[in-house]
């Protein structure tokens, strides 16, 4: 069926239980928000702080380009179609241009937007449509099943069979993104999710209670981080809850446009998290998109006011730590690091001060600036899956930035741990790849340690 059948064929109906109606040439459900792009007078401040504008010089691929496309279509002036779809799903999403813009312009909430009303246009199809109902569908919205698949990988892994199969060069039938992203595979773990209490109660007396989301590919491939975390939010004097009807985020499904999932699992979240006051995330995209469930229901008025209660509780975790007087080690970890800000967590969140000041106040740690720490580094969801050219692009130029001499790479994001790690591998280098919570974990550990060995002796 074509764009204009489609919008023929679009019911009235939709628009009134959706409390919205139609938009220049957005026919479809939930279109953008005008507001978004109300302030916005081209002034080009965002030019230089977009990723995709430095790299191509194309106005289209620039906030400003996008607003004005995304606004004639509103307009009426062009329709929604592949030319329009491209510098739209092109954007990183990376939210730098928001920190740029003097008028506080929503690029990234109109982005996604739209990217709902492409998506309801032009529904995907083959490789990416398999992909978008079989993974994105199929496991992420599914606790049970992303552990199954956990399972399957640990196996894989620890089988030998990933050995066997990296020695007879199997992998070099795929696209070379995809053998370098096998190449940097973490341990898979087990998830904490179920096999955790669902009370961890706090190292001594407790000061308070928070609730922390597991995530759906971090609780699988980052199980590690999720256990330091619990770590040490016990150690500060935390009991931390762990809601089992909790579920993936949505932020993925949000990026592709599929904004109906997106609102079912925000919905299952709501929920799960409902008895509790604080809910605390240690990856920067999930806590991003949490704290923007309101968006994803400013047209139903029913599930606004839950949405925008449930917002109000999401907090990085490193912030949440820093604000509550979290625990010096009293250990050295002697190392030398940078740190690399994670697009949702800078720009999407304005945490920036709070995990740096985590790791400087851990003994016998050096702190190294990276140049253009907040820029992009090029894995924003799966865009190195969708536009893997650009990405390695941003990669090469993150590692190209990298210090001299420093040991270790500390961040707050899965994604950009993965896609840092696969380029330090592919451009020879050594540094290890870190989430900032691990760092502190080591170093509260390794005094524990030392307290256990002064007692025995």
């Amino acid at each position: 069926m074509s764009v204009d059948e489609k919008k023929q064929s679009i019911p009235l109906k939709q628009d009134i239980a959706c409390n919205t109606t139609s938009l220049g040439n957005y026919f479809w459900e939930d279109p953008p928000d005008e507001n978004k792009w109300a302030d916005c007078v081209h002034c080009g401040l965002c030019l230089e702080a977009c990723p995709t504008y430095q790299e191509t010089g194309e106005e289209q691929q620039s906030p400003r380009g996008r607003v004005y496309l995304i606004k004639a279509v509103a307009d009426g002036k062009i329709d929604v179609n592949e030319a329009f779809a491209d510098p739209v799903f092109t954007c990183l999403d990376c939210r730098a241009c928001e920190t740029a813009c003097p008028a506080s312009v929503q690029v990234g909430g109109l982005i996604e937007e739209v990217r709902g009303q492409i998506r309801q246009a032009m529904p995907l199809t083959g490789i990416s449509g398999a992909f978008s109902k079989s993974i994105l569908k199929g496991f992420f919205p599914h606790p049970n099943r992303m552990s199954k698949l956990g399972g399957l990988m640990r196996i894989y892994q620890k089988s030998g069979i990933q050995s066997v199969a990296r020695k007879a060069g199997l992998f070099n039938i795929l696209p070379s993104h995809l053998k370098d992203m096998e190449s940097i595979l973490p341990k898979v773990g087990k998830p904490v999710l179920g096999r955790y209490p669902e009370i961890v109660p706090a190292e001594g007396k407790a000061k308070g209670r928070i609730a922390m989301l597991t995530g759906c590919v971090m609780d699988v491939m980052f199980s590690d981080i999720n256990e330091a975390t619990i770590r040490v939010l016990t150690h500060n004097g935390f009991d931390v809850a762990l809601p089992k009807q909790q579920t993936c985020c949505g932020a993925l499904h949000v990026h592709a446009g599929d904004r109906e999932t997106g609102k079912s699992l925000a919905k299952q979240n709501i929920e799960a998290f409902k008895d509790y006051d604080k809910v605390l995330v240690n990856a920067a995209g999930c806590g991003c998109a949490l704290a923007e469930y309101h968006e994803l229901f400013r047209n139903d008025p029913e599930m606004l006011p839950l949405a925008e209660e449930f917002s109000a509780k999401i907090e990085d975790v490193s912030k949440f730590l820093y604000d509550n007087d979290f625990k010096r080690p009293q250990t050295e970890v002697k190392t030398r690091i940078t740190y690399h800000d994670a697009c949702h967590l800078a720009h999407g969140q304005g945490v920036r001060f709070e995990p740096r000041q985590l790791l400087k106040e851990i003994p016998g740690v050096e702190m190294v600036e990276l140049p253009d720490a907040d820029r992009c580094c090029g894995s924003a969801g799966i865009y190195n899956l969708t536009h893997p050219e650009m990405a390695g692009t941003l990669l090469d130029r993150k590692i190209d930035d990298i210090p001299d001499n420093v040991e270790m790479i500390s961040m707050g994001n899965p994604g950009c741990m993965l896609q840092i790690a696969m380029g330090v591998q592919k451009h020879g280098r050594s540094e290890k790849v870190v989430h900032t919570i691990q760092l502190l974990d080591w170093a509260y550990e390794k005094e524990k340690k030392e307290a256990n060995n002064l007692v025995e002796s």
